[in-house]
């Protein structure tokens, strides 16, 4: 009797790990906060066919997306599913949704290698960004009436802290927590030239936006680093005043070529050791 054929199958194909999940969008740093930290938000985007998506920071019991009864998509970013490559998740819901009768949840499932969120979404389209108090926007018309459906939104809605956005820069929000306030920056620029600008502002004691801020960490999300203050008495509109100035501190600490001080290094490693990266 002959030898058993041995076949070895191919292994499963998997998308390759991308650093900055979210690069070449529009709106990148915006992506991010709405995927970490924004509680309640929604944004309309649209497809390189010209279909209109609406991004939405949460939804429904985590879901991962849902076709509207007039047929719009709705992704959410705050999802409890990761293959590996959030940006393929994300176009696999697209993909799902393009194939869902209208009013019907999405149940993801593996996407596998294919396109990507970049390869559907219309890079001149926009980012329709609008924040929102609670989660009263989950609702069509015929749950509005449902105790079910307000019990939901009720305990949601319990959870919602107050966001604001900075309009004098990109994809900088502050949240008031109660207790505590905090301003998360998602900011685009390299690393380490990021890093260590950061760290010749905070041995200079320039770190600081303005009085009443205080810089307590940087964390990394999908590539792309986040400098987090906390606040004493600073409202939204004092840092939008102050933001200008202090982004001319940042570029020219950025455009430096000295090499770092002791001080500076020692300030640049304080920095990077209380680093948390979130992907």
């Amino acid at each position: 009797m002959g030898k058993k054929s041995r076949r070895t199958k191919p292994a499963k194909q998997r998308m390759p790990f991308v650093a900055r999940t979210f690069e070449g969008l529009p709106s990148e740093g915006d992506w991010v906060a709405l995927r970490e930290f924004v509680p309640s938000a929604t944004a309309l985007v649209r497809l390189r066919d010209g279909r209109p998506v609406r991004i939405c920071s949460l939804l429904p019991g985590a879901g991962a997306g849902l076709v509207r009864p007039d047929g719009e998509i709705w992704v959410g970013l705050q999802v409890l599913h990761n293959h590996g490559d959030i940006s393929r998740d994300l176009a696999h819901v697209v993909e799902i949704a393009r194939e869902t009768e209208p009013g019907t949840p999405i149940r993801m499932t593996p996407p596998g290698v294919g396109d990507r969120l970049q390869d559907l979404v219309d890079p001149e389209g926009g980012f329709e960004l609008e924040l929102h108090d609670g989660f009263d926007w989950w609702l069509v018309e015929e749950d509005r009436n449902s105790a079910a459906a307000a019990a939901a939104l009720e305990e949601a809605n319990a959870t919602v802290a107050p966001t604001t956005r900075l309009t004098a820069t990109d994809s900088a929000y502050v949240t008031d927590m109660g207790d505590h306030a905090y301003l998360r920056w998602i900011m685009l620029h390299d690393e380490g030239p990021l890093l260590d600008a950061f760290a010749r502002l905070r041995a200079a004691g320039e770190d600081a936006i303005v009085e009443g801020t205080t810089l307590i960490g940087i964390f990394r999300a999908h590539g792309l680093l986040v400098p987090v203050w906390e606040l004493d008495g600073v409202t939204a509109d004092d840092l939008d005043a102050a933001v200008p100035a202090f982004t001319t501190r940042l570029d020219e600490a950025m455009a430096s070529t000295q090499e770092l001080s002791a001080a500076e290094r020692t300030a640049r490693r304080d920095l990077v050791s209380r680093q948390v990266t979130i992907r």
